[in-house]
């Protein structure tokens, strides 16, 4: 589950795309909290198909309720930039240059395919596609629903933040869904 701000209003209906710097992605459960969803000047719920999904959004653990995985996102970070704060707003300034054009309109770059590590999202036949080991897994809104071998070479259109990027090269494994391992390759 994401969050990144208070994005609903009373209606319930979704006034802006985000309103803080710190996007989160948290457990689903934890200590027995529970919350309604949506629920006015509280903060929006986002919900992804997985950790992979989250992180190529712009989102990073949470520090409360994924401590051990926020540290060793801070950890990566730390190899990837040893010259800036691993603090939580540090990460946060940094990924937040990296994840909108403007409101709604995600930033994407380029990259060689071959050059992605596990956990990385592209753009493939206009689709949003996870790049795991030799294969690129389609992405849906609750499963992964067709799997592909990975090209070994050319350019794609990236959707993870590049410093995300560097985290995931620099050790960090993002949780996948488990429909990931139902495909065989074609």
């Amino acid at each position: 589950m994401g969050n990144r701000g208070i994005l609903h209003n009373d209606q319930r209906s979704l006034v802006r795309d985000w309103q803080v710097r710190r996007w989160i992605a948290c457990r689903l459960e934890f200590r027995g909290r529970h919350r309604l969803v949506m629920q006015p000047r509280h903060y929006t719920e986002l919900f992804f198909l997985d950790e992979a999904a989250a992180l190529a959004d712009g989102h990073r653990p949470c520090a409360e309720c994924r401590f051990a995985d926020y540290q060793a996102f801070q950890s990566a970070w730390r190899t990837l930039y040893p010259h800036l704060s691993n603090s939580a707003d540090a990460i946060d300034l940094v990924l937040h240059a990296e994840r909108r054009l403007r409101p709604f309109s995600k930033r994407m770059h380029t990259a060689e395919i071959g050059s992605l590590p596990d956990g990385a999202y592209v753009v493939h036949d206009n689709r949003p596609w996870l790049v795991l080991r030799d294969a690129l897994l389609a992405w849906s809104a609750d499963q992964y629903v067709e799997r592909i071998r990975r090209p070994d070479s050319g350019a794609v259109a990236v959707l993870t933040p590049p410093s995300i990027l560097g985290v995931l090269r620099a050790g960090y494994r993002s949780g996948v869904h488990p429909t990931s391992s139902e495909f065989t390759v074609a």
